[in-house]
């Protein structure tokens, strides 16, 4: 989760909502990423589909089983379902996100047992360094 972080400081700095995310496979990281929906001009840059897409070019497909997803706050519903598509084993996030949360605040996608696949979950972890990052991001947006 410290790299994740380390990722949403470079949105910081670059004036990009700090969310940052590391993809683990076989205890090494295999991709990062941060969000950049300012820099491409895409609302799908989000730091989990950059991470993500990263990763599917290293490997060479699109299908990312046995890894974990290292992500500062808690995946949207457009993060998680790329996660449940891309068939990724874990997701491990930082503080909740009370108004777009997707895998425990506003909905479940990751655990849905409707869907073809789910991922094990955790939050909560460094949760108090990822939520203070955001409040002094919008903070800082404010002034």
């Amino acid at each position: 989760m410290h790299e994740a972080l380390s990722e949403a400081r470079k949105a910081f700095d670059k004036g990009e909502v700090p969310i940052g995310a590391v993809l683990v496979l076989d205890r090494q990281i295999i991709a990062r990423g941060h969000n950049l929906r300012e820099e491409q001009a895409d609302p799908t840059a989000h730091a989990e589909v950059v991470a993500l897409r990263e990763a599917a070019r290293r490997l060479g497909g699109w299908r990312l089983p046995n890894t974990t997803l290292y992500v500062t706050i808690e995946p949207c519903p457009m993060c998680a379902g790329a996660l449940v598509q891309a068939r990724v084993s874990r997701l491990v996030y930082g503080a909740l996100d009370l108004k777009a949360g997707a895998a425990h605040s506003l909905y479940t996608i990751t655990e849905d047992d409707r869907l073809n696949h789910r991922l094990e979950v955790t939050g909560g972890v460094l949760a108090e360094e990822a939520a203070k990052l955001m409040q002094q991001f919008f903070r800082s947006r404010r002034k």
